[in-house]
């Protein structure tokens, strides 16, 4: 099941890492202060996250989803996997809607092990307010409490009871994107894998930006961008042992809990994949785009030069940033036309 990486990418040299967008440069030197590369080794640092010590400890105001009144929202809790607690589902639905509406099913960022249903929804707002859409955000439960498949299947069940109830939301149950950030971007490719594996529900899209897939943490950009940026290699080995414990690395990982050991690729919806040049994750993210490619699947890869990890969402107001959602708001206005 295990799908190893080339080994000549292994044991080439690498040169000095690709440098930061100068614009996006100064920013990161600032975050860096709170946010040091390798934070997340120190699971102290995890706890105060988790608790809104770090960094912005102000949530966003109930307008920053309403949009104005453009949206209802509502906290639902729903049915969690077999045997397990329930689960929360933040439920955004256009309140102009006079037919069934796309719905994106949003999964949040935060490695594994911190975030929360409302993370970064506003943005996702933002970007589907155009298409009249419904945002769906699961509540996971995190790493390293509850270990893989604890939080996959959380997010399972939550897009089966979005699908079980597209009449009653008003949604299109032909319209399902699933979304993500970091690790909720590879989540969501779990997601698409899952969904195909066990016959619905039937997804049209997936949007994973600069995802989390590959629990091996041995790619060059892995090994080049150690020490810079907002998540390192020995960030990135902490959330994925923390996800998995002694299995992190190790010949017996699920596709489930890290999308890059899929075996196979093919039958999966169309992706919209992007990622940074100078960030963690580039490799093994263009790694997958062309393993979908090469299993006759569609997907649209962009890699932003300069960007680092979460780059469009720390400094949103940089031209860089403005093309990567910009890119989005294209793919999207293909994948949902009017």
């Amino acid at each position: 099941m295990m799908t190893t990486s080339d080994p000549s990418s292994l044991s080439a040299p690498l040169g000095p890492p690709p440098p930061f967008d100068p614009a996006l440069a100064p920013a990161l030197h600032e975050i860096n202060k709170i946010l040091p590369p390798d934070a997340f080794t120190d699971f102290a640092f995890v706890e105060r996250t988790r608790r809104g010590a770090i960094g912005s400890s102000t949530p966003a105001p109930e307008e920053a989803f309403t949009k104005g009144g453009t949206y209802a929202v509502e906290e639902r809790t729903v049915p969690g996997p077999q045997g397990a607690p329930d689960i929360s589902l933040l439920i955004c639905l256009p309140t102009a809607a006079s037919a069934p509406t796309p719905v994106l099913y949003h999964i949040h960022g935060g490695g594994m092990m911190t975030g929360n249903m409302r993370d970064q929804v506003p943005e996702w707002l933002d970007l589907m307010q155009e298409f009249n859409a419904a945002v769906v955000s699961v509540e996971y439960r995190l790493a390293p409490e509850t270990k893989h498949p604890g939080p996959v299947e959380d997010c399972y069940a939550g897009l089966l009871w979005t699908a079980e109830h597209a009449v009653e939301l008003g949604i299109d149950p032909e319209r399902i994107i699933v979304a993500g950030t970091s690790a909720g971007g590879g989540l969501a490719a779990a997601l698409a894998l899952m969904a195909r594996d066990r016959g619905g529900p039937a997804l049209s899209a997936q949007m994973l930006l600069c995802p989390m897939l590959d629990d091996r943490n041995n790619t060059p950009s892995a090994r080049q961008l150690t020490g810079l940026g907002i998540w390192d290699q020995a960030s990135n080995h902490s959330a994925w042992t923390a996800l998995l414990g002694d299995a992190q690395g190790g010949n017996d990982v699920s596709p489930y809990a890290a999308p890059a050991r899929a075996t196979n690729l093919s039958a999966l919806p169309p992706a919209f994949v992007d990622v940074g040049s100078a960030e963690t994750f580039r490799d093994e993210v263009i790694t997958y785009a062309s393993r979908l490619w090469h299993a006759g699947g569609s997907a649209e890869l962009h890699v932003w030069p300069g960007g680092f990890h979460g780059f469009d969402t720390v400094v949103p107001q940089a031209a860089l940033s403005q093309d990567a959602v910009a890119a989005r708001i294209r793919w999207l206005r293909r994948s949902l036309p009017a």
